[in-house]
This record gives structure tokens, sequence and C-alpha cells, in this order.
């Protein structure tokens, strides 16, 4: 993909479908879902308005593409109900559960480890 500033200003959308803009150059009602999600709003539903393309050293192509929506489209975010707070509430202690000790650890569980780390290094928790 191209990296240089003209190859990354297409308005029209000719050369990759859509419009595309370098990085912090998109027009003004265009927004991320990062930067919807900080005023509150979703894209809900709507389909991809434009994209924005930057140099990235994490991607083999060198290029990252951040996609843009309508604010003007945007939803609101739907509020937080009861029965889903209690599922995250839920998840998060299954997160923080040692599987061996079956103790809350109060923190998440490292996946490297699988459990818990005074179950994982126990020649370490002991007093000398």
């Amino acid at each position: 993909m191209p990296t240089a500033f003209g190859d990354c200003y297409d308005p029209t959308g000719a050369t990759h479908g859509i419009p595309t803009y370098p990085w912090r150059l998109a027009p003004d009602g265009l927004a991320t879902r990062r930067q919807l999600r900080a005023r509150g709003l979703r894209p809900g539903g709507q389909p991809i308005a434009a994209q924005v393309m930057f140099r990235s050293r994490r991607r083999k192509a060198g290029v990252q593409v951040g996609y843009l929506y309508r604010i003007d489209r945007a939803l609101p975010v739907r509020p937080m109900t009861p029965g889903r707070a209690a599922a995250l509430a839920a998840a998060m202690l299954a997160r923080r559960t040692c599987p061996t000790c079956c103790q809350d650890a109060g923190y998440c569980i490292p996946v490297s480890l699988g459990e818990c780390v005074t179950c994982a290094y126990p020649e370490e928790q002991r007093v000398l």
C-alpha cells in the first residue's frame, strides 16, 4: 500500500474505493470509533464513510488504516443494563479466579501462567 502523502490523498475514492485521507487531514464531520465513543456515540450500523492512512512499523505493508464514520449519522451509546453489568462482573470474576486454589487473586490471571502467581511459583512464596 502507498505511504506517500499524494498516494494517501484520494478524496474521490478512485484508487482505494472509498475516500482516503492522510493522517490528521480528514475533513470535519468524520470520526473514528474511538472518537465517536469519546463523544458518547456509536456508528450504529452505518457504512464506512472514509479512511485515514498512516505509516505503521507494526504492519508488514508499512501502512495502517483507520475507518471513519459520519458524526451526524451516529447514534447514542446504549445504556448499561443491569443484566449486562451482572454478566460483565461475572466474566471479570472468572478471569480473577485461580483454577488451582479457587480463590479470587484480586487481579486478572495471566494467560501465560494459567494460575495465580502464588500457585505458579510456590517455592518463591515460602518464608525462609
